[in-house]
């Protein structure tokens, strides 16, 4: 299609889940529950780790840059979700859309290199014991979330900017719930090519790079585990580590799901029902994941709600 069929875009339209009016307050009272729920929940991690001293450990710093992560990511998606269906309107304008893109694309990069860094700390927590302190120091620690920061920017950057170059004809409608890149390539009429490569590559590098380093890291800590004579170490060493491996599976499970159900069905309504699972319910499940299993962050929520409690307390009188 000539350069004379392009369209000067302002605004896309997000198709969502279902065009039955009967259905949108069923959906929006879901998405607006799990948003509020996945918000609280990973705030109140995030406080916990804050207010406890107890807590100041790299194993807990990576973990409430992990909470703040969840809460960014879906409130780059929600949130725009929510106000169209309670204005009864689907557009979103192309300087949003490129913007919301550009996000979770960040943020979904972020998540694998924060999942990877958190694996390293397990392995040399538990295959390296009495240097942890000192290999995991801060000013490494500081270093790890940076550079996954700056990786994560970067293939964003590159990304979005690809798709800036691309041009869109008469087709506007993005069915799906939020700007996902792969659905933004396909409503293009000018040449995609390089963009399915910078795509692929990206997943390819950035997505399977942290998940070899995390297959390595779990490697060696299976077999210093298998190492440890008492049943009670071997008990108490693994569930160090079970949190991170519940939401490892979790995460690379529902995306690994999404792309299997968009490949077998063909149809973008059931892929946007199933990125569901990895971009709204997955952040909602890691705090409960990591609460639920750990008896210091119990602990830490108890002295926190407890001191916020009793300062409430105080201030009424």
């Amino acid at each position: 299609m000539g350069p004379g069929n392009d369209t000067l875009i302002s605004e896309f339209l997000l198709l969502g889940f279902s065009e039955e009016p009967a259905l949108q307050p069923l959906i929006f009272g879901l998405f607006l529950s799990t948003y509020l729920i996945t918000v609280l929940g990973n705030l109140l991690i995030i406080l916990a780790v804050s207010s406890d001293s107890h807590l100041h450990t790299p194993m807990y710093f990576f973990l409430s840059n992990l909470s703040l992560l969840d809460i960014s990511v879906t409130s780059t998606i929600i949130p725009k979700m929510l106000w169209n269906i309670q204005t009864q309107s689907k557009v979103i304008t192309y300087a949003g859309c490129i913007t919301q893109m550009y996000f979770f694309i960040f943020f979904g990069g972020l998540d694998d290199f924060l999942l990877a860094v958190m694996a390293y700390d397990r392995y040399v927590a538990i295959c390296h014991p009495l240097h942890y302190m000192v290999i995991m120091n801060p000013r490494l620690c500081g270093l790890l979330v940076l550079v996954s920061w700056i990786m994560s920017a970067l293939n964003s950057l590159v990304e979005s900017l690809i798709v800036l170059q691309l041009s869109f004809c008469m087709d506007f409608e993005i069915p799906h719930f939020f700007c996902e890149i792969k659905q933004m390539v396909q409503l293009a009429c000018s040449d995609t090519f390089l963009n399915n490569m910078v795509m692929y590559f990206g997943v390819v590098l950035l997505g399977g790079g942290p998940l070899v380093g995390i297959l390595y890291s779990y490697s060696k800590i299976v077999s210093s585990i298998r190492g440890i004579s008492s049943s009670q170490g071997k008990y108490k060493a693994f569930s160090t580590c079970a949190s991170h491996l519940w939401v490892v599976s979790l995460f690379y499970g529902t995306s690994l799901g999404v792309y299997l159900s968009s490949a077998v069905t063909q149809t973008s309504h059931s892929s946007a029902a199933a990125s569901v699972m990895y971009t709204v319910v997955t952040p909602m499940l890691n705090p409960f994941i990591y609460s639920l299993r750990n008896r210091d962050i119990k602990r830490a929520l108890k002295r926190f709600l407890g001191m916020s409690g009793r300062k409430g307390t105080i201030m009424l009188r």
